[in-house]
């Protein structure tokens, strides 16, 4: 399953250093973050919960840039 969520992130490196933190997220099979378009495309394992692994994922962004923003709603 693949999903988008807006995201606010202040530059293209931020991006990247969240793109690889949320690369690492148990249930994540790949992931994208723009910061030009300031989206990050998801698409998760098979059987994954969505909502708990963006929580985790949110958690991983926020320790490598902790002024990021994923809206999950």
């Amino acid at each position: 399953m693949k999903k988008t969520y807006k995201i606010e992130v202040d530059c293209a490196n931020c991006a990247l250093k969240m793109e690889e933190a949320a690369g690492k997220v148990d249930g994540v099979q790949e992931v994208t973050v723009s910061f030009m378009t300031q989206k990050m495309k998801v698409e998760f394992e098979e059987g994954a919960d969505t909502g708990k692994v963006m929580q985790q994922v949110r958690k991983a962004c926020k320790r490598v840039e902790d002024d990021c923003e994923i809206f999950l709603d």
